[in-house]
């Protein structure tokens, strides 16, 4: 079967919620039977409403949030293989995000003291690629998102909001993983680096990467989704 067919993502009746334990365990249900698929080459938009869900989706497919019930398959297109990231491995969740998930949070959580150009390229380098390849990667992505050269080497825990987010971008477009985590990651630039973000999932989409997406901007995501799922439909929150 193609790739088109059997999905890389899989969410399959997934169902979370909070349990607020400084508040006498007081539960809080967000999502129940979320279901959908991202295939290759897709653009998938979690849209709705805030406070329906979609960021929890969002961390749940990363492995940051335990999941109550139901599946979250990744799907290797090489192989074929399936993985369960529901189960809560720690270490399939580990080898997950070195191998087959890349991510763009809404913020930098960058190590004190390491250089932008070494957050970028570390990705690649964990997965084996001689450090002054993955260095010459990252330089290229970060001139293409107009990050200026003279930060390049310097620890990113001084830039601004908007320059952060252009070395987590950076970080998360280096790999050529299957499945890319985008959440807001547009939200603090400016609207020629919009444009050269959009670029760049076209770009990633054109290249058979499957995209999960969370994108406040209509303009972008009007641009790049291939089709939004309403994650009102199965809010927690919503049916409360």
């Amino acid at each position: 079967m193609s790739d088109q067919i059997q999905p890389i993502l899989s969410v399959r009746d997934v169902a979370k919620t909070f349990t607020m334990h400084l508040r006498g365990g007081l539960r809080l249900p967000v999502v129940s039977g979320a279901a959908f698929t991202v295939g290759a080459g897709e653009c998938v938009v979690l849209g709705g409403p805030s406070g329906v869900g979609k960021s929890s989706i969002l961390r749940m497919v990363y492995g940051n949030y335990a999941v109550d019930g139901g599946q979250i398959l990744i799907r290797d297109p090489k192989s074929g293989r399936e993985a369960d990231l529901a189960d809560g491995d720690p270490r399939e969740i580990i080898a997950l995000r070195r191998d087959a998930i890349a991510y763009v949070s809404q913020f930098l959580r960058a190590i004190p003291r390491v250089p932008a150009i070494d957050v970028v390229a570390e990705p690649l380098v964990s997965r084996g690629t001689p450090v002054e390849a993955a260095r010459a990667r990252a330089k290229e992505l970060l001139a293409r998102l107009n990050l200026p050269e003279a930060l390049f080497e310097l620890p990113p825990a001084t830039f601004s909001g908007g320059e952060k987010q252009r070395v987590n971008i950076a970080r998360g477009f280096i790999t050529d993983h299957p499945l890319l985590l985008l959440d807001e990651p547009t939200a603090s630039l400016d609207a020629e680096n919009r444009d050269v973000v959009c670029a760049m999932i076209e770009a990633k989409k054109a290249a058979g990467t499957a995209i999960l997406g969370i994108f406040h901007d209509g303009e972008v995501r009007d641009r790049i989704a291939t089709r939004i799922v309403d994650v009102s439909s199965f809010s927690a929150r919503a049916a409360a």
